[in-house]
């Protein structure tokens, strides 16, 4: 009997954030392990059977694993040889490694098997049920009682059981059996009995059952026992797959008609102090996979999770259920869609909602069905979750048949969050990452580190789960416009354990506000897609908060150009085969609402360029709010209520140019523009109602009138966009024309030359050097040289500022000021020396008070005017400091400079 164990923990999940520009409170720090979360999701090393493990019982500390096997070995990379394991072994809880307890299960004809393992209250008898003959030579009937501590069998025990035995549950005096048998001791007992627990003698306990058994756990009061199986009567009376008995007559307590599908049955129950849990498992179309828990007393149900995925295994401990299942579609409980299968997961013993705990094995070898039993040991004050069935891996590497996680010992780091930086306005810049995946923490501290510093600038923690990775982001306002930035952010969970930085994400802060994005955020879209990413395999909610990021399904084409739209923006490519994007956040879509996006094909395939559906990376089942392209290039915008309603343009836009549609419903109906022109209407103010995903590029289109060759886009998608109310056709036109409207544009220039001189060794030249060098006394000065391009046609130079990285040596920084000055004379990388330096101008351009130590890039704005008179041409400057703390930097020629010195122009209209 597993019974659920301690208090209590907390769930605490939470989404807050801290640092300069945001003053959020920081959540308290989780545990080890995110509670109520009681195990680590780190596999450990555990021998390992080589068939399947059906059966799992602990005592003393010591795992006892029963199945189909006849051998285990070492896990990969252990020490010891593959011994024999006759369908037994017994392990040690905390080492994974086998015990001098060995027991052989054998039968003269057929395979033996040991299908159920039960511990008395004490834990000083093992009984062990299945299809055998003999243990050890001794014979018995596939139902035997072994002494714990002498690993022997208890020869006293004498029931006859005529078929396979498949579940136990022991009292004091009783050991409850269910399975195929028909008869016990020759008496008949249809797939349910009771024995003595010391002699094995049959009980008058009778629960006949039409169909075999397969569960049986004893209520807590020791008044009743729980029936799991395929059963469709006991006692005659109705009730399909579970049941409540008497635990003395086994007359009927409660039956449950109609409550289970009858294409589906109870493979696994267990119990708690508050209630039993069955887990459920079906054949075919319409069934019930998930798992049910329900009160004690009453017997009533508290929930039922229809999760798709047949459930093998329950195990409720300290209020969290742990459950063994192939579970591959959530979507009924609003969780994850139809895809992959997860096989180890955990929830609430008072609801459905998944926690932040995800190991996960292989389907594996027999049925493929994965785990199939848990179990909970202990030893030396460390508890350890034993999962065995017939997966051969876990977490991605070789393991077979059995594995175990700790309650103490998190070694596994986060994934590294990608993450991106955007700036729509002077002052301000959000910074977004995808958020991390960790196996037994979903609350994590994410750091953000600006301009390569060791210290953090902003602190934020989020909540993320293996399904449900949302984005977070953390909006900088002490940057200063003309400027560039850089961001990196880690992830750190509750154990400390942190992920790499993530890939560095660069921004420069416009000097006005960019148009277009701005206006789109102002008219309050709730997902705005810009495609401006440069790496797979997230794409950032550009929108005002948001953070509905969408993943790249099969790698579209990154930073196509030109954009749609006016600025440094770019465009994302698909092939019209398999690429696509995918919202990342599940939701529902309200009566009002409007879709937007920039599109650019020459296709004659047609396919969807936008819309709404109810799975992720696999086509979806129920889809509409969708605007899709057909063969001859004419749009469709369309709902479903029942029947597909459309709206459709008379003239084709494959022309390969780039187009702006919008889609709009609400109470006047279906509107649909393009180019900021209305193309036609329809009286339909309804759509249908599921939960879903929006998809860029793809997704299904059965069904639909006009439906093209291929449902998935070839072409460009651009600054697509979600609103939850509908734009008016003033907006609409506005942002039509706001497209093509000045923007701010940067030219990014790295130093052509860069060298210091020395007064120290003033004949030497420091052309090659990775360093550069500044101080007053003893005199260094440092000398770059930077080509700069024209100023596009029709703008001017809006604002120009030069970024130099310390190094990393001690004491890099400096407190004096440093002094960016023009530079008159002649100069050469390669022949610069203190004795021949330049002379240099007045006055200064731009100036660093003061640089901290620390490896970071720091910036200081020129004076525009002096910048732009030499635009076409070459302009010389000098680091100079009157002071005698030395400023050291990396020069152009070091790997770790990062592009600098670099100088950043931005250009804007006059």
């Amino acid at each position: 009997m597993r019974r659920s164990r301690g208090a209590a923990a907390l769930l605490a999940l939470s989404l807050t954030a801290t640092g300069a520009g945001l003053g959020l409170a920081l959540a308290p720090q989780a545990a080890a392990i995110t509670p109520p979360v009681a195990f680590t999701a780190d596999a450990l090393s555990t021998w390992q059977p080589n068939g399947v493990v059906w059966a799992l019982a602990e005592a003393g500390g010591q795992v006892f694993a029963g199945g189909t096997f006849s051998t285990v070995r070492p896990p990969a990379g252990g020490s010891g040889s593959e011994r024999q394991a006759v369908n037994f072994v017994a392990l040690d809880a905390a080492t994974g490694a086998p015990t001098s307890c060995e027991l052989s299960f054998t039968v003269a004809s057929g395979t033996a098997t040991v299908r159920a393992l039960a511990l008395s209250p004490d834990k000083s008898t093992l009984y062990a049920g299945g299809y055998f003959g003999a243990v050890n030579g001794t014979a018995v009937s596939s139902l035997v009682a072994v002494d714990v501590a002498s690993c022997t069998v208890k020869t006293a025990f004498r029931p006859a059981f005529a078929a396979t035995v498949r579940a136990l549950a022991v009292t004091g005096d009783t050991v409850y059996a269910g399975g195929d048998f028909l008869t016990v001791a020759g008496q008949p007992r249809g797939r349910f009995a009771a024995v003595g627990a010391t002699d094995g003698a049959l009980k008058p306990f009778t629960a006949d059952a039409d169909e075999p058994g397969r569960a049986v756990e004893v209520t807590p009061d020791g008044q009743n026992v729980v029936l799991g199986g395929d059963f469709f009567t006991v006692n005659g009376a109705n009730t399909h797959a579970l049941a409540v008995v008497d635990a003395s007559s086994g007359a009927l307590t409660k039956a449950y008609p109609g409550f289970i599908e009858t294409n589906s049955v109870v493979k696994d129950i267990a119990t708690d102090d508050t209630g039993f849990y069955t887990a459920n498992e079906g054949t075919g179309g319409g069934v019930f996979d998930g798992r049910i828990a329900l009160d004690l007393p009453g017997f009533g149900q508290r929930w039922r999770d229809t999760c798709l995925g047949a459930t093998q295994a329950v195990l409720p401990y300290r209020q969290v259920l742990y459950s063994a299942s192939h579970a591959h579609d959530c979507s009924s409980v609003g969780e994850f869609p139809d895809g992959q299968r997860h096989h180890l997961l955990a929830q609430p013993t008072t609801g459905t909602g998944k926690l932040g705990w995800a190991p996960d094995t292989n389907d594996g070898i027999g049925e493929g069905i994965g785990p199939r039993v848990m179990t909970v040991g202990s030893k030396n004050g460390v508890e350890y979750l034993w999962v065995g069935g017939e997966f051969t891996t876990v977490n991605g590497a070789a393991q077979q048949s059995l594995t175990r996680f700790a309650s103490t010992g998190d070694t596994g780091a986060p994934t590294v969050p990608v993450a991106s930086a955007v700036s729509f306005r002077p002052g301000e810049v959000q910074v977004r990452w995808r958020t991390s995946l960790d196996l037994d923490d979903s609350a994590l501290t994410y750091k953000v580190y600006r301009n390569g510093a060791a210290t953090p600038i902003a602190t934020v923690t989020a909540d993320s789960l293996f399904f449900k990775r949302p984005q977070a982001s953390w909006t900088d306002t002490t940057v200063a416009a003309g400027q560039s930035y850089t961001y990196r952010v880690t992830a750190t969970d509750a154990a400390g354990n942190t992920s790499a930085l993530s890939a560095t994400a660069s921004v420069t802060v416009p000097t006005t506000v960019d148009g277009y994005p701005n206006q789109v955020r102002a008219d309050g879209a709730t997902q705005y897609w810009r495609y401006d990413e440069s790496a797979l395999p997230f794409v950032a909610d550009s929108s005002a908060g948001g953070n509905r990021a969408g993943v790249h399904l099969n790698a579209p084409a990154l930073r196509q150009t030109p954009g749609a739209v006016s600025g440094t923006g770019t465009a994302i490519g698909f092939n019209g085969t398999d690429t696509q994007v995918y919202g990342d956040h599940r939701q529902s879509v309200g009566s009002t609402y409007s879709i937007e996006t920039w599109f650019r094909t020459n296709t004659t395939r047609g396919g969807k360029l936008f819309g709404f559906g109810n799975n992720q990376s696999r086509g979806s089942n129920q889809y509409d709010k969708h605007i899709y392209m057909t063969n001859n290039g004419r749009l469709v915008y369309g709902v479903y209520t029942g029947a597909t309603r459309t709206v459709t343009t008379a003239t084709a836009y494959n022309d390969n140019a780039w187009h702006h549609v919008v889609a709009t419903q609400g109470p006047g109906g279906m509107t649909l523009y393009v180019d900021g022109v209305q193309k036609g209407t329809l009286a339909v103010t309804t759509h249908e109602n599921f939960s879903g995903y929006w998809h860029a590029g793809g997704d299904s289109l059965g069904g639909w009138p006009d439906r093209p060759t291929s449902e998935y886009w070839a072409g460009q998608l651009d600054e697509s966009a979600v609103y939850p109310t509908v734009l008016s056709a003033a907006q609409v036109q506005n942002h039509y024309a706001l497209a093509t409207a000045p923007a701010d544009s940067v030219v990014q220039v790295t130093a052509a030359e860069d060298t210091y001189a020395n007064a120290g060794a003033p004949g030497t030249n420091y052309g090659t050097s990775s360093s550069l060098a500044v101080r007053g006394t003893s005199f260094y000065a440092s000398y770059l040289r930077f080509d700069l391009p024209a100023a596009p046609a029709g703008t001017v130079l809006k604002a120009a500022t030069l970024g130099v990285r310390t190094s990393t040596m001690s004491g890099a920084g400096t407190t004096d000021t440093v002094s960016v000055v023009p530079v008159t004379g002649a100069w050469s990388e390669s022949g610069t020396t203190y004795t021949n330096r330049p002379s240099l101008g007045a006055p200064a351009l731009g100036a660093y008070p003061g640089i901290p130590d620390g490896s970071a890039v720091h910036t200081a704005t020129l004076t525009t005017g002096s910048v732009a008179a030499a635009l076409g041409g070459s302009l010389g400057l000098a680091l100079t400091s009157p002071g005698t703390d030395a400023l050291w930097l990396w020069s152009s020629e070091a790997q770790a400079a990062e592009g600098t010195p670099r100088l950043t122009l931005t250009f804007g209209a006059p």
